[in-house]
């Protein structure tokens, strides 16, 4: 908890950074290249989704009082590697193997993941309430394709009916990257999770607008600040070290000469 001040202060640092500056800008860019056809290729993904059998509702139950959504088919458990139990759930396995094998790394993985889904979770609300867009499911039955964009709705307003105002951002997006850099950042040698991340990543973006549950153009600024908070919060749990500041890498060699008993010798050194 200690950390949430500087983890959401660092993105906002790290936005003034070149390269988030450029991937800001793309994402800007393609949003506003998407909104023109939002509707279209919603329709277009339903039409996908039917034929590969994917349900178009996401299913709901009730555990001790609270609705949630239950991995009852292919549609609701994509929706659900979007949503902040993920996370959480993954959070638990790193603390427990952490505690068990006294594993720092593993530790502090499993915090940087419940940071990361606060931290996004005030993002992505931050966003919703700046700009008001309808979800898609109320766009339709509204008749605004699309949607209807309501910037700085009222809180009572946006509390009464939340699905007329929080299309954008797309806080699963978001919250799944974060979670997908939070564990590359820690587990860099394991080239497969990113590449798996990402396919899931895009299953999920799919899932959700074939569903009507949210826009395309909702998902690149979700997806490159979902990038940014969970790069700055991985780089925040180690400090990489080097020989030019007095540590060494994994090894490194030394050639030397010397006479030895009047006999010209030649060896090396090997540190590591």
């Amino acid at each position: 908890m200690t950390k949430l001040p500087r983890d959401f202060i660092g993105p906002i640092k790290d936005c003034g950074k070149k390269e988030n500056i450029i991937a800001l800008s793309c994402a800007t860019i393609t949003t506003v290249a998407l909104l023109p056809y939002d509707q279209q290729a919603l329709c277009e993904s339903r039409k996908i989704g039917e034929r590969i059998g994917l349900d178009e509702n996401v299913t709901y139950d009730k555990v001790a009082n609270i609705t949630v959504v239950t991995p009852s088919n292919i549609t609701s458990s994509l929706f659900l590697c979007g949503s902040k139990v993920t996370p959480i759930v993954l959070g638990i396995g790193f603390a427990t193997y952490g505690l068990f094998k006294n594993d720092y790394r593993s530790l502090h993985t499993a915090s940087g993941l419940v940071e990361s889904t606060i931290i996004t979770g005030i993002f992505s609300q931050t966003f919703k309430r700046i700009s008001g867009r309808q979800e898609p499911h109320v766009a339709m039955e509204t008749g605004n394709p699309g949607g209807k964009w309501s910037p700085f709705p009222g809180l009572d307003e946006y509390e009464d009916d939340p699905t007329n105002y929080s299309s954008f951002s797309s806080g699963h997006i978001m919250t799944a990257t974060a979670a997908l850099y939070v564990i590359t950042g820690n587990y860099p040698e394991y080239k497969w999770i990113k590449p798996l991340g990402i396919a899931i990543i895009i299953a999920l973006g799919f899932q959700m607008a074939q569903s009507n549950i949210h826009w395309y153009s909702d998902y690149p600024l979700s997806l490159v600040m979902g990038y940014i908070i969970g790069k700055n919060i991985a780089k925040s749990k180690f400090v990489s070290q080097n020989s030019k500041n007095g540590k060494t890498g994994k090894y490194s060699f030394k050639f030397n000469a010397k006479k030895i008993d009047g006999i010209n010798t030649i060896g090396t050194t090997l540190t590591f």
